[in-house]
């Protein structure tokens, strides 16, 4: 259906979302980076598989190693895999030395490596979803060592 005011609203709402996540962010990281954190979906659909996620490099090698029933799920896909490059960015920077949040001013978050290279964890998490490579573990074996 075409309704060119709501087109309109659309376009001139387009851009809010991304400045609105940046500047809660920049007014608590902790409180962001502990929402990025949750990643519910991804640790249902672990549980059911009988995996913890305890935020550890280990346990990005065990989600690797699961069947991807997600890939059945057209609707559930994107969202698990963007849960995927949330849980990706939390273990790095909860293990990996220097490494923190960020947000893109279009709203994207990144992991910030110490060296100043930006992660885009959120797109490894929807190919890892999607094609199972790049691997988790290998994304994050990248991310300790730069």
């Amino acid at each position: 259906m075409n309704i060119p005011f709501l087109d309109k609203w659309r376009k001139r709402h387009a851009s809010e979302p991304g400045p609105r996540l940046a500047a809660a962010f920049e007014a608590d990281p902790d409180e962001m980076a502990e929402l990025f954190s949750e990643c519910e979906l991804l640790r249902s659909q672990a549980a059911r598989a009988g995996l913890e996620l305890d935020d550890s490099p280990a346990s990005l090698a065990a989600l690797d190693q699961l069947t991807p029933r997600w890939r059945d799920d057209p609707e559930t896909l994107p969202w698990l895999g963007n849960d995927a490059g949330l849980y990706l960015g939390t273990v790095i920077v909860r293990t990996v030395p220097g490494a923190a949040w960020h947000v893109l001013p279009g709203g994207d978050p990144v992991v910030r490596l110490a060296s100043g290279r930006e992660l885009p964890v959120v797109e490894a998490g929807l190919d890892w979803a999607v094609q199972g490579t790049p691997e988790l573990s290998q994304t994050y074996a990248e991310a300790s060592e730069a």
